[in-house]
């Protein structure tokens, strides 16, 4: 009797994925939500941000659909085009493709629509440093030779960002980049005074224009400048304190009605907070939280240097951007202007949010995939892992 060939498992991170799919559903309610008003008003169409977040969450699906089974790890050979491609957009950017929106050039134009260069360069950075600190292993205690080389190519993409000028956008850049040094296993004290480094430059440029400063006192006291730029944080505390702990109801906020500016794109956790309440600020964390520490395990789990600073380099930049945006839109950091995963409208944020996961889904399925070969081809007693040794600890790739 002629044994079936046993069938090859196609393993999806379904925890993963379904989370993606309540969290991205649920962002495309609440941009109705925040910006059908607007859209009514500039455009003559209660739908128009619907229709248009629905047509890039389509892209952005397919992106996450084919990178989930694109390896991750034919990256390697991609990375200098990558690093190229990221140079070029941010040049073209300073060209009269740019498009100038509120005083800044960060855009550019595409038919009818607009991309953000920095939001893809963002992912091409975590990309190139996996891929060099995964080689510099054995001499990654070299500052010289190990660790500062890929630091100044992060240099000069920050720099280029920092002309359009988007200081949160470089700002998360870098401290992803200091997050991934340290997975890498660099030494401390190197990393004391590269972020100390990193820290004076921020400043000293926070500092060089009144603009970045009065941002810096409407964020410390807001009701100091109500009528300039403490004025959008006033508004967002309007909504949070309107909302309670259910909230007014959906559809039913009121800052929305052209008191709080942005209401749809970096300051729509506001409007969710003022319509449904704390409960609906849990959902979204509680969305974002399971994302998170899947990445965490993924890069916990993953034997592949690249591939483990890879899932850790996505997950740092996803819970960054969370931390910047939630600590604008409460007060409890400056405004920068960084959008919401999953929940902000915009185009350039949702499909490089949706690419980065199709990586981490990827690097999830290979590793699974190469778990459960070790096991089919260990003696019957070595089978059972026990508790504590079912997850790899989380610990700096050497």
């Amino acid at each position: 009797m002629e044994h079936e060939a046993p069938k090859k498992k196609f393993h999806i991170d379904w925890i993963l994925i379904v989370t993606i799919a309540l969290i991205s559903t649920f962002g495309l309610v609440m941009i109705y939500s925040a910006s059908f008003v607007r859209g009514y008003e500039s455009q003559g169409d209660f739908t128009y941000f619907f229709q248009r977040q629905l047509m890039w969450l389509g892209v952005s699906v397919f992106l996450f659909t084919f990178l989930m089974v694109f390896p991750y790890r034919h990256y390697r050979k991609l990375t200098p085009f990558i690093i190229l491609g990221s140079v070029i957009l941010l040049v073209l950017v300073k060209t009269p493709l740019g498009i100038d929106v509120n005083g800044a050039q960060r855009w550019l134009g595409v038919g009818g629509f607009q991309i953000q260069p920095s939001e893809f360069v963002k992912l091409g950075v975590i990309i190139y440093l996996a891929y060099v600190y995964s080689k510099k292993q054995a001499y990654i205690n070299d500052l010289l030779k190990g660790v500062l080389p890929p630091l100044l190519v992060v240099g000069v993409l920050f720099g280029l960002i920092m002309l359009q000028p988007d200081l949160g956008t470089a700002t998360s850049m870098v401290a992803v980049a200091g997050l991934i040094v340290f997975c890498s296993g660099a030494r401390k004290r190197h990393l004391f005074w590269i972020g100390g480094l990193a820290v004076i430059a921020l400043v000293y440029y926070a500092r060089s224009a009144e603009y970045r400063m009065n941002r810096i006192v409407g964020f410390r006291d807001p009701f100091e400048l109500w009528s300039s730029d403490g004025y959008q944080l006033i508004q967002s505390y309007i909504a949070i304190a309107h909302g309670g702990m259910t909230g007014a109801g959906l559809g039913q906020s009121v800052q929305k009605l052209f008191y709080l500016p942005e209401a749809h794109t970096d300051f729509i956790l506001a409007i969710i907070s003022e319509e449904l309440g704390v409960l609906g600020i849990l959902f979204v964390l509680t969305c974002m939280g399971v994302i998170i520490m899947r990445g965490v395990i993924i890069g916990a789990r993953c034997r592949d240097a690249f591939g483990s600073l890879l899932a850790f380099g996505i997950v740092f930049q996803l819970a960054i951007q969370i931390l910047f945006n939630a600590g604008a839109v409460s007060g409890l950091l400056p405004i920068t202007g960084i959008p919401f995963p999953f929940l902000s409208y915009g185009g350039s944020s949702l499909m490089v949010t949706f690419a980065s996961l199709g990586i981490l889904a990827n690097i999830s399925r290979r590793t699974e995939k190469e778990r459960s070969e070790r096991l089919e081809n260990e003696p019957e007693e070595e089978k059972e892992p026990s508790p504590a040794s079912a997850v790899t600890p989380l610990r700096p790739v050497r």
